[in-house]
């Protein structure tokens, strides 16, 4: 071939060759593709333009599909085809952590929502009231706290005053016993001489009467003060008591304290309880399902609605393991959607899985009869790509073309 102009050799047939040739409308696939063969190879360019419409529309077909076969061939040499891929997303299961009774869902399947928007309502009366309740009595429990502080508080003052009053007053007791039997020993001493002079006739009777006296008076004083001296070391001790007291109301006022901070513990479970009644998303996106109605009654972990966020997906592919080696990351992937065929989207091999699919069936396949049947396995692989005006959405099907010419 040379420019536009097409030189096959040239050769010389017979008028029946001809006729058989073209006696038949509709020749077989056979014998049509024989004929194309002889024509292209042997006649003339003018005599095959001067075929039957027929003829000529099997020669544009055949040359059609041998172009078709060639860019197939070399798209299989330079790409890894493959029909069995979807677009995947982050689905997220919305369940509750408590039990109750479903009050309203202020949501719809389909509808966009953003972060903090309300999915599910609970039964929320009990778990106030619970509230309620636990703040009173952490309340209740810090005003005796409160109060018993002020007791203590009054308590020890009196009590380091009494204590130091009869410290004060023992020490004055003690003083007054030492000095008065002082005095009663004086006393004694000076009726025992009064006595030895009475008797030998040296002093009337009436100074002995006054010694006598004397002496019994400061025994009954010295009596007296022993007595206040132990009266003084009663007080004393009660004193010491009563500081004792304070002691034991300091350990009262520890055990208030721990029992306000296990209700302040109690009331944070309770207001969690209550803030988890109304369960709100924490993403922007969409939801996809609702799975329950006003008027249910849902336990924990069971699921109520699945949401997702849109602009966060991704491409899912199961490429056969001989085609493994041609990819790495980072190649360039043409992705084209079942659903919007016109759509052209560019990802890239975000990354190649370590297992198989088989891996992870819920059916083994073991192999205990012997009998074995080869099948090439798959492995999955991940194309990063962006979203198209929120088309892309999580399942759909789609072919990928990943070019493994820069390999």
């Amino acid at each position: 071939m040379s420019g536009s102009r097409l030189d096959l050799e040239p050769f010389t047939v017979s008028q029946d060759e001809i006729k058989e040739m073209t006696k038949n409308d509709r020749p077989s696939t056979e014998k049509l593709a024989r004929k194309v063969r002889m024509f292209l190879s042997r006649r003339p360019l003018r005599e095959i333009l001067h075929l039957k419409p027929q003829h000529s529309a099997a020669v544009i077909l055949v040359v059609l599909a041998v172009f078709w076969g060639a860019l197939e061939i070399r798209s299989r040499i330079t790409h890894v085809y493959e029909y069995d891929a979807r677009i995947s997303g982050n689905l997220i299961t919305i369940s509750s952590r408590v039990p109750g009774w479903i009050t309203k869902i202020p949501v719809l399947e389909g509808e966009t929502i953003k972060v903090g928007d309300t999915l599910v309502v609970l039964d929320r009366e009990e778990s106030k009231l619970l509230v309620q309740q636990l703040e009173a009595e952490v309340n209740a429990t810090a005003a005796s706290i409160k109060r018993l502080h002020a007791r203590r508080d009054l308590v020890a003052k009196q009590s380091e005053s009494q204590y130091q009053t009869a410290v004060s007053s023992l020490k004055g007791a003690k003083s007054v016993v030492k000095a008065l039997k002082i005095h009663r020993e004086v006393a004694q001493a000076e009726l025992q001489r009064t006595q030895s002079l009475y008797k030998k006739k040296v002093i009337p009777r009436i100074q002995l009467e006054q010694a006598m006296t004397r002496a019994q008076h400061v025994n009954v004083e010295y009596h007296k003060s022993v007595a206040q001296l132990q009266s003084s070391e009663a007080r004393l001790d009660e004193a010491a008591a009563n500081l004792n007291r304070v002691q034991v109301l300091d350990e009262e006022g520890q055990v208030l304290r721990q029992r306000v901070e296990q209700l302040r513990a109690k009331l944070e479970r309770q207001k969690i309880d209550l803030r988890d009644r109304t369960i709100k998303s924490r993403i922007e996106g969409v939801v996809d399902k609702v799975f329950v109605d006003v008027g249910e009654y849902v336990t924990p972990a069971q699921r109520l609605a699945i949401i997702h966020d849109p602009k966060t997906i991704w491409v899912e592919a199961n490429i056969k393991e001989t085609d493994v080696r041609k990819l790495k990351i980072g190649q360039s992937v043409e992705i084209s959607v079942d659903a919007f065929p016109d759509l052209d989207i560019t990802g890239t091999l975000d990354a190649i899985g370590n297992s198989t699919t088989s891996e992870f069936a819920l059916l083994p396949t073991p192999n205990p009869s012997g009998n074995f049947t080869k099948i090439t396995q798959r492995l999955p692989v991940r194309i990063k790509v962006d979203q198209k005006e929120d088309l892309l959405r999580p399942g759909m099907m789609v072919e990928v073309n990943i070019d493994i010419r820069d390999r």
